[in-house]
């Protein structure tokens, strides 16, 4: 059986653009058997928490892979690990961040390793718009909501900013 995964992905250290194009070409060249569906386009946004740090791109990725929830969990952490990521200062900068958002309709509590659907994903403009772009119907399992609903409540859309720079699926082959 297949899950659907949709990941956020975000960078401010470094060349913030290939860090994200790295994250995903590991996801799909990595990950048994996982293909990366659909990739939104990217966005400049403010940090969060932490401000005084550089500005992230972010976007989002569906991904559909066999790996059970925490399994992708540690294979994503792993791929942060080996792009340079170093959890020193909570909220605070790094060439790269994946965060598991969704999969499939599942709700799971882990902590602090992984909770589904993302604690906070309904409160940030910088994971709603992305994802509303590629899934704008899809519900949330928690809220019973869809991203674009839950895009259209919340606030701070005004610091995400569209970037015109594109990202591959991956270099993997690639589902249509």
């Amino acid at each position: 059986m297949h899950h659907t995964y949709y990941l956020s992905l975000g960078a401010n250290m470094g060349d913030r653009l290939r860090n994200l194009q790295m994250a995903l070409d590991m996801i799909s060249s990595t990950l048994p058997d996982t293909r990366i569906m659909k990739v939104s386009d990217v966005y400049e946004t403010e940090p969060v928490e932490v401000t005084e740090q550089p500005l992230f791109y972010n976007a989002v990725a569906v991904v559909t892979s066999p790996l059970e929830p925490d399994d992708m969990m540690s294979m994503l952490l792993g791929i942060e690990s080996s792009l340079g990521r170093k959890r020193t200062i909570r909220f605070g900068p790094r060439p790269v961040d994946i965060d598991m958002l969704l999969c499939d309709d599942m709700e799971i509590s882990h902590e602090p390793h992984l909770i589904v659907p993302h604690p906070r994903m309904h409160e940030r403009a910088f994971v709603l718009i992305p994802l509303a772009q590629i899934a704008p119907s899809t519900l949330h399992p928690v809220a019973r909501r869809t991203i674009a609903d839950l895009l259209d409540a919340v606030g701070g859309k005004e610091g995400v900013a569209w970037v015109p720079k594109f990202l591959r699926k991956g270099s993997a082959p690639i589902e249509s």
